[in-house]
């Protein structure tokens, strides 16, 4: 490889988000490496269409964009959840109030429920989880909806 080849390789890499570059030509190697901090930032995933090819694009710089924190989010759910017995979820996943779509609901609210029933359904990795009620009482409030993702520790009801 010329010179002037690798010293445009250099240049090129530099320039670039790279941080780290290696190349083998025959008994030539060329490792690169810089101490560039990436800096990764959360967005939306890009919606992508349904079928056909996806076009290779250049990398794309990202903009920043405002997320509340944690801590806010939690601060304000804590706000509107009403007083009594709070049922969390115990993983990750999708929430179901009903064994099936075309069945009623487990539980609504108003409902008088025992220690041990069912109250809906945690989907995760294609394992349905049951909810059971850890209280007996009246369902005085469902804080998700049919199908909403659910986060570990999210509060779904509250029993009084």
């Amino acid at each position: 490889m010329e010179l002037e080849k690798i010293i445009e390789l250099i240049h090129t890499v530099s320039e670039s988000n790279l941080t780290q570059f290696t190349m083998e030509e025959g008994n030539l190697k060329i490792s690169m490496k810089t101490d560039k901090q990436t800096k990764i930032v959360a967005a939306p995933a890009p919606v992508l269409p349904a079928a056909g090819p996806i076009a290779a694009a250049a990398p794309q710089e990202l903009t920043a964009i405002s997320v509340p924190a944690a801590a806010d989010t939690a601060a304000e759910a804590e706000d509107t959840i009403p007083a009594g017995n709070v049922v969390k979820s115990p993983l990750v996943g999708t929430f179901y109030n009903a064994p099936s779509p075309e069945a009623e609901p487990f539980v609504k609210e108003g409902d008088t429920v025992k220690k041990g029933q069912v109250l809906a359904i945690v989907e995760a990795m294609k394992l349905m989880n049951e909810i059971e009620s850890e209280f007996d009482g009246t369902v005085e409030k469902i804080l998700v909806s049919n199908e909403q993702v659910v986060e570990y520790g999210q509060p779904l009801f509250v029993i009084k």
